[in-house]
C-alpha cells in the first residue's frame, strides 16, 4: 500500500501546490489542505496543533520548509509524523527525488596533508593552533614545512608536542638534515626524497615520499621505487605537479604515465602548486584536482592555504574528495551530490518565472512587502503594486520608506542580497542570508535580520 501524506498550506500557495503535485504523478497518495492563513510561511506548529482538527488518515504531514516550531512535539500530539518540505514549492519535486538517495559523503580515500609554511618562523603554540584548525577543516596529516638555509631550533619540541596532541606528521624539507632530524622527532611522513638521498629512510621509520631527482626524470623515479620495493619498505610517489604554463599539463600527463606504470603503489598530487599559484577561486581547482585523483587513485594530496584567496581550500578539498568518492562509488558523474562547492552559482537560481511572481503578486491584499528574483531581475511587492529592475536604488523611490527607518534598512539589505543573487545565479530566499557553500562559514556571518525589521511587516516569501 503506498504512503498517504498531508499537505498542510496556505490561501496563496493552494492552487500552485495542487498544479505541482498533479505534475508529479507521485507514488503516495495526498491530501492538501488550505489551513485557514494566507501565507503558508508563516505557519507555526502550534498553529497547526490548533487548527488542524483532522489528518485524513495520513502516514506523514508534510508543512512548509520555514515553519517554525517544535515538529516533534507536534507530531507526538498529533499522532503523525510531522516534517518540513523543501522551501520553495518548485523544489517539491526535486525533493521527493532525491529524499531517499541522498548521499553519503562520510567516507573519503584521499588523505589531506595540511602545511604549516614557514615553519621555522612559527612557534610551538601557533603550530598547535593551525594543526586544530586544519583538522577542523578535514587535514588527516600536519605537514612541518621547512626553510631552506633556515635554522630551525623547535622542530623537534613542534612534532613531538602535535604528536602528543594526537596529530599525524610529515616533516617537509629537501635539507637531508631536516629531514633526519624530523624523523628521529617522530614525524611519520617525510616530504621528499629522491635517488641521492634515499638514505635517510634506512635511518628513520617515517614513510617517505620519493620525487623524481628533476620533475622530468621519471627515470631516477623508476631507480627509487625499486630500491624502496627491494626493501619492501612502504613509500609514497609524488610525480610533482607542476604550476600553469611552468609545465601543467606535462606533469599531469607524468602522474598518468607512472601510474600505469605502477598500479598499486600509493601516489601523492601537491595541488596547492595550482590552487595557491592561480588568482581564480580555489573551489572548482579543488574539484577538478580531486576528481583527477580520484581517476588516477591517487589518495594523498599536499595542500596549503597561503594566500588569502586559498583561506578555504583545505575544507574546499574535502569535500571536494567526499564528492568524488561518493560519485565514483555510484558510477555517476559529480553533479546533484552536494551543493558545497558552488559557492558563486547555482543549478536552480530562479524557481519562478516572471509570469508566476506578477500572477502572484496580483493576489497580494496587505501592506507588506514580498521581495522575489526571477531571470529577468529583482522585483518588490505588495497590495499597492508590483516594481523590477537590475539596480535596488531604481526600487527605493517607488517604497515610500524613508520616514521609517528601520523599515527602510531591512528592505535596503534585503534588496542587496536579492541584487547579488540575481547578478550571479544564486537562489534568493527573504529573510535568509545567501548560501555560499565551502567559501565562508555560514554559521559565523549569521545575522537575525528580524532584529531591524518593523512590528506586523511580512517580509517573507509564498508558500
Amino acid at each position: 500500500m503506498s504512503e498517504h501524506l498531508l499537505f498542510l498550506t496556505g490561501k496563496l500557495a493552494e492552487k500552485q501546490l495542487r498544479s505541482i503535485l498533479e505534475k508529479m504523478q507521485p507514488e503516495f497518495t495526498y491530501t492538501v489542505h488550505q489551513l485557514g492563513l494566507k501565507v503558508a510561511a508563516l505557519m507555526t506548529a502550534d498553529m497547526i496543533a490548533r487548527r488542524l482538527t483532522e489528518t485524513f488518515g495520513a502516514d506523514r504531514i508534510i508543512v512548509p520548509g520555514r515553519c517554525r516550531g517544535d515538529l516533534e512535539a507536534l507530531s507526538v500530539t498529533l499522532g503523525v509524523p510531522v516534517v518540513r518540505g523543501p522551501e520553495e514549492l518548485k523544489d517539491l519535486p526535486q525533493y521527493f527525488g532525491k529524499a531517499a538517495q541522498k548521499p553519503d559523503l562520510s567516507h573519503y580515500k584521499v588523505k589531506i596533508f595540511a602545511e604549516i609554511v614557514d615553519a621555522p618562523h612559527v612557534s610551538v603554540e601557533e603550530v598547535v593552533k593551525r594543526a586544530y584548525y586544519y583538522k577542523k577543516n578535514g587535514a588527516d596529516v600536519i605537514d612541518i614545512g621547512c626553510l631552506p638555509s633556515t635554522d630551525f631550533p623547535h622542530m623537534e619540541e613542534i612534532i613531538q608536542t602535535l604528536k602528543q596532541e594526537g596529530f599525524r606528521v610529515s616533516i617537509d624539507s629537501l635539507d637531508a638534515n631536516d629531514l633526519l632530524r624530523g624523523g628521529k622527532a617522530g614525524a611519520d611522513f617525510m616530504l621528499s626524497l629522491h635517488e641521492s638521498t634515499l638514505w635517510i629512510a634506512d635511518e628513520v621509520a617515517a614513510t617517505p615520499i620519493i620525487i623524481p631527482e628533476r620533475h622530468e626524470d621519471l627515470d631516477s623515479l623508476d631507480r627509487a621505487i625499486k630500491i624502496m620495493q627491494e626493501k619492501q619498505r612502504a613509500f609514497i610517489v609524488d610525480p610533482i605537479l607542476d604550476p600553469l604554463h611552468f609545465g601543467f599539463t606535462d606533469s599531469v600527463v607524468r602522474y598518468h604515465t607512472v601510474r600505469k606504470k605502477y598500479p598499486s603503489i600509493e601516489m601523492m598530487m601537491g595541488v596547492g602548486n595550482i590552487t595557491e599559484l592561480t588568482h581564480a577561486d580555489t573551489a572548482g581547482m579543488n574539484a577538478l584536482l580531486l576528481g583527477i585523483c580520484s581517476e588516477l587513485n591517487i589518495n594523498h594530496i599536499l595542500a596549503t592555504e597561503v594566500s588569502r584567496h586559498a583561506c578555504r581550500a583545505i575544507k574546499e578539498a574535502d569535500l571536494a574528495r567526499r564528492i568524488m568518492f561518493a560519485a565514483k562509488q555510484h558510477d555517476t558523474l559529480p553533479k546533484h551530490i552536494d551543493p558545497g562547492l558552488m559557492a558563486l552559482h547555482e543549478t536552480a537560481p530562479f524557481p519562478y518565472t516572471l509570469v508566476e511572481i506578477k500572477e502572484l503578486a496580483g493576489q497580494i491584499t496587505d501592506p507588506s512587502f514580498r521581495i522575489q528574483t526571477s531571470a529577468e531581475g529583482v522585483h518588490i511587492f505588495n497590495r499597492d503594486g508590483m516594481h523590477s529592475a537590475h539596480d535596488p536604488f531604481v526600487l527605493f523611490p517607488e517604497l515610500k520608506v524613508e520616514t521609517d527607518g528601520s523599515h527602510a534598512f531591512y528592505l535596503g539589505v534585503e534588496l542587496a542580497r536579492a541584487e547579488i543573487a540575481w547578478q550571479l545565479g544564486k537562489r534568493f530566499t527573504q529573510d535568509q542570508a545567501l548560501t555560499w557553500g565551502c567559501a565562508t562559514d555560514q554559521a559565523e556571518q549569521s545575522v537575525d535580520l528580524h532584529t531591524f525589521k518593523p512590528a506586523g511587516t511580512t517580509l517573507q516569501k509564498q508558500k
